[in-house]
C-alpha cells in the first residue's frame, strides 16, 4: 500500500466535475492507502466552518467515510482555506497539521508544507499571509456575518486574479511566485530532513538537489487529478 499526497484541488461550484473526481478518488484508490495527506487549497475559498459550500459537504461525507475505514486523513491549510477549523475537521474525520510539519514516512523524516512559505521573493504576498494567519485577524473575520465573509472572499479572489494578470503581463509571474532556492535550503537545514513535499506553486516535479536532497512538488487539480504515491523507496507522481 502507498501513502497518498494531494494539494491545490481548489474545489469550487464552478468546476463540479473536479469535485466528483476527488470523490471517486476517495471512494476508490484512497481506500487502499496507508494514509492520505491533503496539503492545502482543498477549496477555492473557505470563509469559516459555517461555509454553505456544497463541495464542503460532499467532501466531508467522503473523507469521514474514508477515515472510518481506518485510513488516516490529514489536512494542512493553504492560502485559500486557512479559515478551515476544528469543527469542519471533526465533521470530515481529518487531523489538522501545522505548516510546516515533519512526519515519519516509512522510517524516514519528511517535511510537509503547503509551499507558500517558500515563495519569499513575493514580498507583497508574504505580508498578506502574515496578516491572514494572525489569530486576532482570523477571530475578527470569523465574527463577521456569513454574507460579509463571502463578499470578502469574492473580493480577495478578484484582487488575486488581477495581481496575477499584472505579473503575467510584466513577465514576472514565473519567478516571483516560485520558491526561493535560499529559502528551500533554509527549510532543509532547519528541519534536518532530506525530503520535502509541497504544493502551491504548482509545478509538479521531483527535484534532486545537492547532498541527495529531494523536493517533490505536487500538481494541481484544475483539469485533472494529480497524486503523489509513496511506498517505501518507491515514489510516483502522476495523475489518476
Amino acid at each position: 500500500m502507498s501513502t497518498l499526497f494531494v494539494s491545490d484541488l481548489h474545489l469550487d461550484p464552478a468546476r463540479p466535475e473536479i469535485t466528483r473526481l476527488f470523490g471517486a478518488f476517495l471512494e476508490g484508490e484512497a481506500r487502499q492507502a496507508d494514509a492520505l495527506y491533503i496539503l492545502g487549497d482543498l477549496f477555492e475559498s473557505w470563509v469559516g466552518d459555517d461555509d454553505p459550500s456544497e463541495a464542503g459537504a460532499y467532501v466531508a461525507e467522503r473523507t469521514k467515510a474514508l477515515a472510518d475505514t481506518g485510513v488516516p486523513v490529514a489536512f494542512m491549510h493553504g492560502n485559500r482555506d486557512f479559515l478551515l477549523g476544528e469543527a469542519y475537521a471533526r465533521r470530515a474525520g481529518m487531523t489538522l497539521l501545522p505548516d510546516p510539519t515533519v512526519i515519519d514516512l516509512y522510517d524516514r523524516p519528511v517535511l510537509l508544507t503547503h509551499g507558500d512559505l517558500l515563495c519569499t521573493d513575493d514580498v507583497e504576498y508574504q505580508q498578506i499571509r502574515r496578516q491572514t494567519r494572525d489569530p486576532q485577524w482570523q477571530a475578527q473575520m470569523l465574527a463577521q456575518p456569513l454574507a460579509a465573509r463571502l463578499a470578502f472572499a469574492a473580493q480577495a479572489r478578484a484582487a488575486s486574479q488581477a495581481r496575477q494578470g499584472e505579473m503575467k503581463s510584466a513577465g514576472t509571474m514565473e519567478t516571483i511566485t516560485d520558491v526561493a532556492p535560499a529559502t528551500v535550503d533554509q527549510f532543509f537545514e532547519r528541519h534536518g530532513v532530506d525530503t520535502m513535499i509541497h504544493g502551491h506553486t504548482p509545478r509538479p516535479a521531483i527535484h534532486t538537489l545537492d547532498g541527495g536532497r529531494r523536493r517533490i512538488v505536487l500538481g494541481d487539480w484544475f483539469e485533472q487529478g494529480s497524486v503523489l504515491r509513496i511506498d517505501g523507496d518507491e515514489v510516483r507522481l502522476g495523475g489518476l
